[in-house]
This record gives C-alpha cells, sequence and structure tokens, in this order.
C-alpha cells in the first residue's frame, strides 16, 4: 500500500498525537525501568527488544493503543484495484529514521530531548506554512563522543517545533572495564560536550549556519531522580556571535536510573577546576606565542608583513590556536585513497564567511568540523584543515600552508612531504595537486629554471596537530621557498609541548573533538534519472520559447555516460581512461554526413535550474540546446557521483546530432 506523501504525513501526525495524549512514552518508560530492575538485575543480561514488547503485551499497553487508533477499510476500494504494478527503484525521501535500538542495561546512556524552540525573533513575522507547501527549515545536528545525530526537518518560525529524543551512549570500552557500570563520579570525569549546530535550509536547499553550541551535560548527575530540564539560549555566528537567536527546551534524563546522585556542590567545583585549568594553559601558551612572535620578528623586520597565523576565530568568535583546527581522520571505509580524499573535500561547497556591509574586507571565521561538514560549505581555510585532517589519517606528512594567491589574495592549501624529500602542494578548493620545484636564485641566468603550475604566490608559516613553523628564509615566494623543516635558519619551530599542551585530545582544553564522517544518504541513480528527467523538461521549454522542436535521442544519451564516468575518475586518480571506446560508439550512432557535438559541465549542486541557468551562459552550451538543422536529435546524460556527508559531483552532458546542410 503505498500513500501520497501528504496523507502519510497526516496519517503520522494522527498517530503521534494519539501516542501523546495516551502518554504512550511514559507508559513504555516507566515499563522499561521496572523490567531492568525485576528481570535483569540478578543476571545483567541483554534486554532485547522483543523482551520490551512482550513486557508492553503482558501489561495491556500495545492492546490500549490499538483499540484506540481505529482503522477502517473500503471493501469496495480493494476490488477497484488493479494488478499491482511491478515494483521500480524507491527511494525514502525522509532522512533514515532509527526504527529500533537495543539498549544495553550495563552501560549508561544520556537520553536527550529537545522539547521545542522559542523567540527566534527573525522568524516572528514568518506565516504559516501551508500543507503541501515548501518552506525553510531548522535542522539540529549533534555530535557526543564519536556519535552523531540528525533531527527531523522543522518549518522555521518563531518557536519552532522541535520534538526529537537522542540517545547518547556515555560509558565506553575505553573508559576501563567493559561490564562496569560506571558510576556518577566516573562520568563526572569525562569532560566531552555534546556539541550541538543548528542548520538553516532555505527553499532552494542552500544551507545556513545559524548557531553552534557547546552543550554541559553533566548538571544532570546533580539531578534529583537523574532527569533535568535546561533551557539553551543560542547565539549566531561570526559577526552576530554575541548576539541571541533563539532558546532551545532541552530535556537530560540518564538510562538506568544513577543510584546514587552527586551534590551540585561537587559538580560546580569540578566544572570551575576545569575552567580554571584550561585558562592557565591558554594563558601559558598566549605568552609563550607572544615571546616567539617577538623573537620572529627579531630575525628580519619585514616579516611584520608575513602572514603567520598562530591563532584564528572560529564561528563562535572564540580566539583558537589554528594547531587545534587539524587532528589526524580516519575515514574507515568511506574514502579509500588521499586523492579520493582530495576529491571529497573539493566539492564540499566553496562559500566565504558573510560580511555585513561592504568595504571588502573579508571576515575570518574557521569553523569546527562539525559547523562545516552539517553545512556541507564553508571557506579555503574549512577546506584545507579538513583535508589536512583526511591526509595525516593516511599516514601522510601533512601540513596546512597560509600564504596568497595572485595579486596579494590571502589563501590556505595542504603541502605533504614525501620521505624522499618531495613536496607535494594539494589545492582543497578543486583536489588539484602540484610538485614543487624550487628555483634557486643564485644560479646563472643560462640555467633553465622549473616554471610553477600552482597558484600560490608566497607563504608564511606551515602547521599541523603537532608542528607550527615561521617562514624565516630571506623571501617568502613559494617558488624561491626551501622545505628544509629542520633547518631553523629557514624555519623557525614553535616547541612541541607549548602545543601539545593546548591542542592535543583528551587534555581538558577547550578544543572540540572531531566528529566521524557519515556515509552519503543520497541515492546516485535516482537523484541522476530526476536531474536528468527536469534537464529535458527545461531544455524542451526554452526551446518551445524560440519557435523550436525537440526530439530526445535515448541512444545517444546512455552512450554519453562512459565519457562522464571517465571525467570523475581522472578528478579522482589524475588518469584518464575510457575515452577511446567512447568516440568509437559515438561515431557508430552519428552517421555519415551528420555532426556531433557534446559538452559536459561540472556541478557540485544538484539544483537542475540553477545548473540550466549556468549551461546556458557558455556559448558553446547554448550553441548545442538551440540547434537548428535538419534531422536534429539531441541527448543529456546527468552522473552523480556520491561522495561522504551527502556532498556529491554532478556531471552533465548535453549533446547533439544533426545533418550537415552546407
Amino acid at each position: 500500500m503505498s500513500l501520497p506523501p501528504e496523507k502519510a504525513s497526516e496519517l503520522k501526525q494522527i498517530i503521534h498525537q494519539q501516542l501523546v495524549k495516551m502518554d504512550v512514552h511514559g507508559r513504555i518508560r516507566e515499563v522499561l525501568a521496572e523490567t531492568i530492575r525485576e528481570e535483569l538485575a540478578p543476571e545483567h543480561q541483554q534486554l532485547s527488544t522483543e523482551d520490551l514488547i512482550k513486557a508492553l503485551r503482558q501489561r495491556g499497553i500495545i492492546d490500549d493503543v490499538m483499540k484506540e487508533l481505529k482503522f477502517v477499510t473500503d471493501v469496495n476500494e480493494k476490488e477497484r484495484t488493479s494488478a499491482p504494478k511491478p515494483s521500480t527503484h524507491f527511494v525514502d525521501r525522509e532522512p533514515p529514521v532509527l526504527q529500533k535500538t537495543n539498549i544495553d542495561p550495563t552501560r549508561r546512556y544520556l537520553y536527550l530531548q529537545v522539547l521545542g524552540g522559542k523567540a527566534f525573533l527573525e522568524h516572528l513575522q514568518e506565516p504559516e506554512p501551508l500543507p503541501g507547501q515548501i518552506c525553510s527549515t531548522f535542522t539540529l545536528c549533534l555530535h557526543f563522543r564519536n556519535q552523531r545525530f540528525r533531527s527531523k526537518p522543522v518549518p522555521c518560525a518563531c518557536e519552532p517545533d522541535f520534538h526529537d529524543g537522542f540517545l547518547l551512549e556515555v560509558h565506553k570500552d575505553s573508559l576501563g572495564d567493559g561490564s562496569k557500570m560506571v558510576d556518577a563520579t566516573t562520568m563526572l570525569s569525562i569532560c566531552d560536550p555534546v556539541h550541538m549546530v543548528l542548520i538553516k535550509t532555505d527553499t532552494f536547499g542552500e544551507t545556513t549556519l545559524v548557531a553552534s553550541y557547546f552543550l554541559e551535560w553533566r548538571s544532570v548527575l546533580a539531578a534529583e531522580n537523574g532527569i533535568t530540564n535546561v533551557a539553551v539560549e543560542l547565539l549566531g555566528v561570526g559577526t552576530e556571535s554575541k548576539v541571541s537567536v533563539g532558546i532551545l527546551n532541552i530535556r537530560l534524563e540518564m538510562y538506568p536510573q544513577l543510584s546514587k546522585t552527586l551534590s551540585p556542590e561537587i559538580t560546580n567545583t569540578q566544572f570551575a577546576l576545569e575552567r580554571q585549568k584550561t585558562a592557565e594553559k591558554e594563558r601559558l601558551f598566549l605568552v609563550y606565542a607572544k615571546q616567539w612572535w617577538r623573537e620572529y620578528l627579531q630575525i628580519r623586520p619585514t616579516h611584520n608583513v608575513r602572514l603567520v597565523k598562530i591563532f584564528a576565530q572560529d564561528e563562535n568568535g572564540v580566539n583558537r590556536p589554528v594547531c587545534s583546527y587539524i587532528r589526524p581522520l580516519r575515514a574507515g571505509r568511506l574514502l579509500d585513497t588521499p586523492r579520493q580524499a582530495a576529491r571529497f573535500v573539493s566539492v564540499l561547497g566553496y562559500e566565504r564567511a558573510p560580511v555585513i556591509g561592504g568595504g571588502g574586507g573579508k571576515q575570518e571565521q574557521w569553523c569546527t568540523l562539525l559547523a562545516f561538514l552539517c553545512r556541507n560549505k564553508g571557506d579555503c581555510e574549512d577546506h584545507a584543515n579538513l583535508l589536512c585532517s583526511l591526509l595525516l589519517g593516511f599516514g601522510l606528512e601533512a601540513f596546512v600552508c597560509v600564504g596568497t594567491k595572485a595579486k596579494g589574495v590571502p589563501h590556505t592549501w595542504v603541502m605533504t612531504c614525501g620521505t624522499d624529500g618531495t613536496i607535494t602542494f594539494w589545492e582543497s578548493l578543486t583536489g588539484h595537486r602540484y610538485i614543487h620545484r624550487p628555483i634557486n636564485p643564485d644560479d646563472l641566468p643560462l640555467v633553465e629554471q622549473p616554471k610553477p603550475l600552482y597558484p600560490y604566490r608566497t607563504i608564511g608559516c606551515i602547521f599541523n596537530h603537532q608542528k607550527f613553523l615561521g617562514n624565516c628564509q630571506p623571501s617568502d615566494a613559494v617558488e624561491v621557498c626551501v622545505f628544509h623543516l629542520h633547518d631553523e635558519s629557514k624555519w623557525k619551530p614553535m616547541s612541541g609541548e607549548a602545543i601539545k599542551s593546548v591542542c592535543s585530545p583528551g587534555t581538558t582544553s577547550s578544543v572540540p573533538p572531531f566528529p566521524p564522517l557519515c556515509a552519503s544518504t543520497i541515492d546516485a541513480a535516482v537523484t541522476s534519472n530526476e536531474l536528468e528527467l527536469q534537464l529535458r523538461i527545461l531544455v524542451s521549454e526554452h526551446r518551445k520559447d524560440l519557435g523550436l522542436s525537440t526530439v530526445w535521442d535515448d541512444h545517444l544519451s546512455y552512450l554519453l555516460s562512459p565519457a562522464l564516468a571517465a571525467y570523475e575518475l581522472e578528478r579522482t586518480t589524475s588518469i584518464s581512461a575510457g575515452n577511446e571506446e567512447f568516440q568509437d560508439a559515438v561515431r557508430r550512432a552519428v552517421p555519415d554526413g551528420h555532426t556531433f557535438k557534446g559538452f559536459p559541465i561540472h556541478f557540485v549542486y544538484r539544483n537542475a535550474r540553477r545548473a540550466f541557468a549556468t549551461c546556458l551562459r557558455s556559448p558553446f552550451c547554448e550553441e548545442i540546446i538551440c540547434c537548428r538543422g535538419d534531422q536534429v536529435r539531441l541527448a543529456v546524460r546527468v552522473r552523480v557521483f556520491t561522495y561522504p556527508e551527502s556532498a556529491c559531483a554532478v556531471w552533465i552532458m548535453f549533446a547533439c546530432k544533426y545533418r550537415s546542410v552546407l
């Protein structure tokens, strides 16, 4: 049985209202607590979903729910239904919802519920969306101890209707004995916050970072019954980091219930000690950084104009050492090679941090990794930090380089040092790689010098998670720069111990932990088909406006697929393959006396109308789309290549064949 989306949504709403009305969630919670207490306390065995359903059925809760939900079946409707159609490629458009969770009663969980929002004043005048109408939405993303969650999108409003629950596992085997239930005192030492990022998605699918907040969850350890309600005030990002954007009502609850809670004095003392320790480490690092900078300036007075960046502001306006934005990041099974990692980073959207007002100045905003990934786009610094972290995860010696491109535009890129001394530059925005061969300015004029292919002009400093090196060579021009990093006459290093004190994970510091990458939720085949269909409609309408008919050649469209696959393979591996077969197939498909024209183009978004408008700006593509002649046949092929975090590379190829008339 298949329901239209609006009916399915209405049915879900009715069922949800009924469950709330009957307080089913509260009754299930009571049964769960009772079952754990009665049946599992002696043996500490695993509680399965079947056990919980059995307990609910024994207490009559499931029967009560089914009695309240009255379903009416229309017999005539069944008779009128024709033979079932063969199933095609169905895809759930909703984000995947976790249907069931195996709760291990020997582990601690934090149940975080978001019970609505209020005072989102920017949306005060926003009208109530009509059923089925596309509107802007809020999505809340969470990260806690290597676990990531995403709320259901809710319409933007002054009081957004967030109603989501997230079960966060607090206890990990790495904390000690896996069979031992952690108590409140042990959990108090777990200083990882819950990182919450609020994203706004407009009607065109464009995302905006609204707020980034670190929730201190350990107040629940001192709460009576292990339950506490918190009103979280979210502040804006960048230039608006001191302005409130709204309030979220959050309920925190520990599972299973704590046998013994802590006193508020103990938790408050712990928080104060941690803040004091962090502040002292940061103060000492600042003192050291100032001393290092004074020494660096004494080497050469011109050093004060070099781009040596020791601190950078995050989305909340907090100054952090640049080394804290890097950490070795392993992508598990999601990425197989360093070059594939570079391709993935390059297809994440590029957008400079927004600036209010003119002046042409660049607003600095280095995003934390979760904010960058959830928003799916960021500035060049965000791309470079992520690529450097992934390359370190693949076992390479990687650094982020801070310098300039042509016309003195500040820029960051990535560099890797091979064991044989080979220096490779990686452009994080495009995925391109360049081998660096320095020019020797002392060579005679007749000596042929290598011509640099990279776009970089100057380099001020390089850094990763363990090292920070300032360029103290006579010239900061990249083409003459020598990367002998152990030569302190060329690169002035910072103390590794000083960097470690404020940047190493696991220590008490303000550095947020890195989230794991998530697999793509996009179905490549379905998305490709949808975009292709939309582009066919747009082309047909455009030609109709010009008084031209449109005849599509499906066979020719299919023959374009190998070319698109070869383009993506070349972008990922720098290896070109399969071109001979493509050319041979096209020659066979185009009769003698006919002309073939093709135009490939690449995008990192899935908006067909926007892509079509961009294509029309190219005279080559317009010539194909508006082709006039005898026996004109048009073809279009779309191929979507998916990457982690639902990033994608979209290749489109327009083509036509027609009889050449001289």
